[in-house]
């Protein structure tokens, strides 16, 4: 019989509602259960839900343990009140779990927790935001951005936005685009919403490991948890190592980590970083299990104010424009801007117009051929104390009606490193 994990007060959305098939009973859970109850199953089957039973519930059902989990074995373990399981002293039914102790590691900020008596003052170290929960990629970039920093896990990417807005923290770093996953457009449709400036960008490789908990082998396995894109990007690997597993879904991959060591799921692997491991008291079963060794994540560094463009070193220049007449047709007169200066473009991303995504078309097939407007993000290698930047955003101006500079800051040339998740610091972000 498995068990559901109440809900901390700290998640946002309403409590999830478990289907009377399921016959769960409850019990007490520490921050790190918490996490799992808003995960998602990934089974590679089809979105199939049981009749009268939606998809939401049946994954926050099956994804608690949905496999053969040793916690499930029994009706009730108690657990302390910091939510670790005790010693069997009193309790000699019970088998030992042989937990890995998880250290006290910061708790991942949301929007119902926010402590604004928390905010750096003047002169304190400075404060750097990011997703994940401690040992994510996204720590790593932003130890990257800033050696000496206080790194801030958020659990949501709007989180981050807001804790640097409301001056919780000083800068986030935030991923964009992958060399193998693409563009995340989560943070594209973000940096619209918000008013925060790009003063730098990180390159960071992405170095795969699966992790287990300590003794266990590959034949112990049934299932295998990480983030979709972590998963996505081992799958090869994953089959060719003869592993027999089912794959799960996590919000990041060291919430995974996070995951199997406070539970003590011996059956159970993770795809996370070697940096995870040492956290979180995992073996590194299998080391770069990545299916394309050459995989790397950019990163913005967001602030409130925007850095100060110089000639002195390449910077690069994001900017985010549309038409509201025109639509699609002004692309290439703003192209031709940067084209006829000589400026390299590096990045166009084309995004649905949040307030007006559907327009009519006005010809013969009015009221029915419908198509989308669209906001056009674009990267360009030149600095905005450079004059031909200057006349091309001059020019832009007469195709757009919407137009905005998100910021102009020094490029990351940082060779990609391909051999570790680890590299030297990155001179690109604002110091």
């Amino acid at each position: 019989m498995a068990h559901v994990l109440p809900s901390s007060p700290a998640l946002a959305g309403p409590s999830p509602r478990i289907h009377p098939a399921t016959s769960l009973q409850p019990r007490r859970s520490s921050t790190m259960q918490t996490r799992c109850i808003h995960q998602s199953i990934y089974t590679g089957q089809p979105s199939i839900s049981p009749t009268g039973f939606s998809r939401s519930d049946w994954q926050t059902s099956c994804a608690i343990l949905s496999s053969k989990a040793i916690l499930g074995s029994f009706p009730m373990i108690p657990t302390s009140s910091n939510g670790n399981v005790p010693a069997n002293d009193n309790n000699s039914s019970l088998p030992s779990l042989e937990l890995v102790p998880v250290p006290n590691l910061p708790r991942p900020l949301s929007l119902t927790n926010f402590d604004l008596s928390s905010s750096p003052t003047h002169g304190s170290q400075l404060r750097v935001a990011y997703q994940g929960a401690p040992g994510a990629y996204s720590e790593g970039a932003a130890s990257t951005a800033y050696p000496d920093c206080q790194p801030v896990p958020c659990d949501q990417f709007d989180v981050a936005f807001k804790a640097v807005e409301l001056w919780i923290a000083d800068r986030a770093v935030l991923p964009v685009e992958n060399s193998l996953g693409g563009s995340i457009h989560r943070n594209y449709d973000l940096l619209l919403r918000h008013r925060l400036h790009i003063v730098g960008e990180v390159q960071k490789s992405v170095h795969h490991c699966l992790l287990t908990l300590p003794g266990v082998r590959k034949d112990n396995l049934t299932r295998v948890i990480s983030h979709p894109q972590a998963l996505a990007q081992c799958e090869h690997t994953i089959t060719s190592l003869g592993l027999n597993v089912v794959r799960e879904s996590f919000d990041d991959t060291a919430a995974a980590a996070e995951y199997v060591a406070a539970n003590g799921l011996r059956d159970t692997a993770v795809i996370a970083s070697a940096r995870a491991a040492e956290l979180y008291g995992l073996q590194v079963l299998e080391d770069g299990i990545q299916d394309d060794p050459r995989n790397v994540t950019r990163f913005l560094v967001l602030a409130r104010e925007p850095a100060i463009p110089r000639l002195n070193r390449p910077f690069k220049t994001s900017i985010v424009f549309g038409h509201d007449k025109d639509g699609t047709s002004s692309l290439f007169k703003v192209l031709s801007a940067f084209a006829f200066r000589d400026i390299k473009l590096s990045k166009i991303e084309s995004r649905p117009h949040r307030f007006s995504p559907i327009r009519l078309v006005d010809d013969a097939n009015v009221g029915t051929a419908k198509h989308f407007e669209y906001m056009f993000y674009l990267d360009f290698q030149a600095s905005m104390a450079d004059v031909r930047a200057q006349n091309a955003l001059t020019e832009i101006q007469e195709y757009t009606s919407f137009l905005r500079v998100l910021g102009s800051y020094p490029m990351d040339m940082t060779p990609w490193n391909t051999s570790s998740d680890s590299g030297p610091p990155n001179p690109s972000a604002d110091q």
